[in-house]
């Protein structure tokens, strides 16, 4: 054990992280040589030094190409890690030599930040116009190991259920029920004494299976005797559901921000769901922290989450 922690701390370089990710992505040594422009022998050649150095086999030759031992599965999962870092320090390090402020990598959960990202990203140009931003929407599942990764530096949204989190520190942003909305032509709209009843007749947009709103939607609606039919659209587009609503007889389940956006406004019914959901919030790896900019545009977040909080009271 001596020599591997010898190894790891004064002899592996970056260019050894760069051939386990590039060997682990590609699984032939053959496409990897191609890619960093050297020769299949000196691919394996780096790969027997590394192998040699650790005391331990990280890829394994089989039929499918070269795949990797347990040994191997997990170097690359902190080599990657560690890539990730490096480059968010190179790009740090061109924003200060550059005159910027630096960069954010933002994770979004599309429909339940669709509106307080927007106005945060407005604070954070108004405040920090030299800090610059990369916006990825996705899902929970998508997300998650990218940050856990280092490639973003948080993920702003539905916050998931505490029992996932693990090494991710969240901080809660906004309480913002779940509303049933329609378009302003549906028939439901106008209707003296809705029931639930009166929900049958319709079909639906419905978050995805798997998705963090659609098991306590279905509970919610069990409750009330409300089944879902077999017309339905599944999609977490809040701009699939704003376009389609407004020429069809769907019915969705929206953030109370966005039911009560003024720009393209949906109608919502007066029926209340019960606490389907934990808060919009921002959750990040607590193993890395959060870079000077990335707190920046979290203060951001949380100014534009008491602003709409505000809008939701009144």
């Amino acid at each position: 054990m001596k020599e591997l922690d010898w190894y790891l701390q004064v002899n592996l370089k970056a260019r050894h992280l760069r051939l386990l990710v590039a060997i682990d992505t590609y699984r032939n040594l053959t496409h990897v040589a191609e890619v960093t422009h050297v020769t299949v022998p000196a691919v394996s050649k780096s790969l027997a030094e590394l192998e040699r150095g650790l005391g331990l086999p990280l890829f394994s030759r089989t039929a499918q190409g070269v795949m990797p031992t347990p040994y191997g599965e997990c170097i690359v999962r902190h080599a990657r890690a560690m890539m990730a870092t490096l480059h968010k320090a190179r790009d740090e390090l061109k924003a200060l030599s550059s005159g910027t402020e630096g960069k954010v990598h933002i994770g979004m959960l599309p429909t339940s930040a669709s509106v307080l990202l927007p106005q945060a990203l407005s604070i954070l140009k108004e405040h920090s116009p030299g800090t610059n931003v990369m916006v990825v929407e996705g899902t929970t599942d998508s997300l998650l190991p990218e940050l856990w990764q280092g490639r973003i530096d948080f993920v702003v949204g539905r916050l998931p259920a505490p029992d996932t989190l693990g090494s991710f520190q969240e901080k809660e942003l906004l309480e913002e029920p779940v509303a049933l909305v329609t378009g302003p032509h549906h028939p439901l709209v106008g209707k003296q004494s809705l029931t639930w009843a009166d929900l049958c007749l319709y079909p639906w947009i419905l978050p995805p299976v798997g998705s963090i709103l659609r098991d306590p939607l279905e509970r919610a609606l069990e409750a009330h005797d409300v089944p879902l039919t077999n017309n339905y659209i599944e999609t977490l587009s809040i701009h699939v559901v704003r376009a389609h609503l407004q020429d069809s007889d769907f019915i969705a389940a929206v953030a109370g921000t966005l039911a009560d956006d003024a720009r393209q406004p949906f109608h919502t019914l007066p029926l209340s769901l019960p606490r389907l959901l934990r808060s919009v919030g921002v959750l990040w790896n607590r193993n890395r922290g959060l870079t000077p900019s990335a707190q920046r545009m979290v203060d951001c977040l949380e100014e534009a989450s008491r602003r709409l909080q505000a809008g939701l009271d009144d």
